[in-house]
């Protein structure tokens, strides 16, 4: 056997130029490699390759040979090198794999670019926005991802901060050791996402060794599944290393605190309120304050109790006490040490401010005895002396969102009918009166109940942000409020595009089961004197996808069920 081209091959070194192709060879003539990536790119139908097509060819065929050719001779020239380091075998998930129809069901809605940038909408369901459903449900029957659907999913997170949670869950420890060797997926390092396989409480070393070394999304998910099962074991955990943590890391975990919040905790947290981080003292007395035996909680009792009082009415008013206001003229070091921000944002008083954080980090249940023994309710209805009535009540609204307070929840809330509700300057968007808030402290059937009754006085203008926090699917009252309502905007004659927030909610949080009620809807109507033009129609392409999109949702969770089709 000649030995010829073992030699030819080994004198080729990176110091040894490649020969050139012979310019007057058109078969062999090469573009640079950055014009022929260049040319993929773009796609040959839009530009001509930079390379010779010959007869019958076409020139994506020639491009690919180009490109071969073009490789071929690039590694000619590398110098042989020891193999790299295999990377460890990816973590066991012992989660059962998804039904083959859900399987093909998630390529699908990965797959899917959603609906164009302009123009209508049509009547097929937008799946960009049934995925994040997918994957909650997904995760209640305890399903992992399909291993080749992983980096589709992991790109899906990447690009939808909104998907992460459901997202990494589904992904699981087999998508955080495919995070480690791909840079664009690193965001799965930095955040909490998925069962970690994390050890429990019969492996305390393994505990510790991961509370030690571990990356910061797997210590912090750590630290919450340790205090679920055992808050005071999960405070050990964290004092043994909080003072070398980073600043922003024992912000983090103080969070993680409060989903589990004991009474344990007040020690800890009262030392934490002379952190040398402004942010770690200000949730510290957060937390503090939504546990209403600690003693941060009296000290802020008594400061606040000091400074509203019953008085008698004054003049002629059918009422014969107000609640009169003496706000603190002083914010001192014992105030600034329980978290009260002593300089007010712009546009406010001292002391309006400072008597808003007083009264926000009062326990609720110590008002009725300071005010001779009302309820909740009694003690929001009556009149406060000056112009403090906002102040207080807005600080109480934030009183109860933080101490998770159905009672005066419903007392600041008020009857859903009432017509002041709908006003602007009563509820904007953010503030402390914001009536989302305060739903969210309700049982789910009560919340959906009285955002149905408040929808059926004041329509769904107003509504909008308090469907977002009512529980999916919708309850039948609520469903049946909306609906009614859509109903209603189409005979006024109006176009649906002012009602698409609402519908896009519609279809994704209204009961699949009420689709065949809803047929009816589809049908073009008689359009009313006045209406806009051509309105009929698109209130029933509207509704029509309305039901195409809630058949299509009962589907998706039926084949996760695994149920035949």
């Amino acid at each position: 056997m000649s030995t010829t081209p073992t030699t030819a091959i080994t004198a080729i070194t990176p110091t040894t130029p490649i020969p050139s192709p012979t310019p007057t060879d058109p078969t062999t003539a090469l573009a640079p490699w950055a014009d022929l990536v260049s040319a993929a790119l773009l796609g040959a139908e839009r530009r001509t390759p930079p390379v010779v097509v010959r007869a019958g060819q076409r020139p994506a065929a020639a491009l690919l040979d180009a490109a071969a050719v073009s490789t071929v001779r690039r590694r000619a020239a590398l110098r042989p090198a020891p193999a790299g380091e295999r990377p460890a075998p990816a973590p066991t998930d012992p989660r059962p794999p998804l039904p083959p129809a859900a399987r093909r069901r998630l390529a699908l809605l990965l797959a899917d670019r959603g609906p164009g940038s302009g123009g209508r909408r049509g009547t097929d369901p937008d799946l960009t926005e049934l995925l994040p459903q997918w994957l909650a449900a997904a995760g209640e029957h305890g399903y992992r991802a399909p291993e080749a659907l992983l980096p589709a999913l992991l790109d899906a997170a990447r690009s939808r901060t909104d998907l992460r949670p459901a997202a990494l869950a589904l992904a699981g420890p087999r998508g955080l050791w495919l995070a480690r060797l791909n840079d664009d997926w690193r965001f799965v390092l930095r955040g909490i996402g998925g069962p970690l396989s994390l050890p429990g409480a019969d492996a305390p070393e393994a505990v510790r060794r991961l509370w030690d070394e571990g990356l910061f999304a797997e210590r912090v998910a750590l630290l919450t599944s340790v205090r679920r099962r055992d808050p005071r074991a999960g405070l050990e955990l964290l004092a043994a290393t909080w003072a070398t943590e980073r600043a922003e890391d024992r912000l983090m975990f103080l969070d993680s605190l409060g989903e589990a919040l004991t009474p344990t905790d007040e020690p800890f947290l009262e030392q934490a309120l002379s952190d040398r981080s402004r942010n770690v003292r200000t949730t510290a007395a957060e937390l503090l304050s939504a546990l209403p035996g600690s003693a941060l909680a009296a000290r802020m009792a008594e400061r606040s109790l000091a400074c509203v009082h019953l008085a008698p009415a004054a003049g002629d008013s059918a009422t014969a006490e107000v609640l009169a206001i003496d706000p603190p003229g002083t914010c001192d070091a014992g105030m600034q040490r329980d978290g009260i921000t002593a300089k007010p944002p712009s546009g406010r008083g001292e002391r309006a401010w400072w008597l808003g954080q007083l009264v926000e980090a009062t326990p609720l249940d110590r008002w009725p005895g300071r005010l001779g023994g009302r309820t909740a309710a009694e003690i929001v209805a009556l009149p406060v002396a000056g112009d403090w009535r906002t102040e207080l009540h807005d600080a109480w609204c934030r009183a109860a969102v933080r101490q998770r307070h159905p009672g005066w929840a419903r007392a600041l809330l008020g009857a859903p009918g009432d017509p002041v509700l709908a006003a602007p300057e009563m509820a904007p968007a953010g503030s402390a009166r914001d009536l989302t808030k305060l739903l969210t402290v309700l049982p789910d059937d009560e919340r959906a109940l009285w955002v149905s009754e408040f929808i059926a006085v004041h329509g769904l203008s107003d509504a909008f942000r308090m469907l977002g926090v009512c529980a999916v699917p919708w309850s039948e009252p609520l469903g049946r409020a909306v609906v009614d309502a859509l109903d209603i905007a189409r005979d006024a004659g109006s176009y649906p595009w002012s009602f698409s927030g609402v519908m896009g909610l519609a279809e994704r949080c209204l009961d699949p089961a009420e689709a065949g009620r809803l047929d009816m809807l589809t049908a073009v109507t008689d359009e009313p004197e006045g209406a806009s033009p051509g309105s009929g129609g698109y209130w029933s392409e509207a509704f029509l996808r309305l039901v195409g999109t809630l058949r299509l949702r009962a589907t998706m969770y039926a084949e996760l069920a695994g149920e035949p089709s």
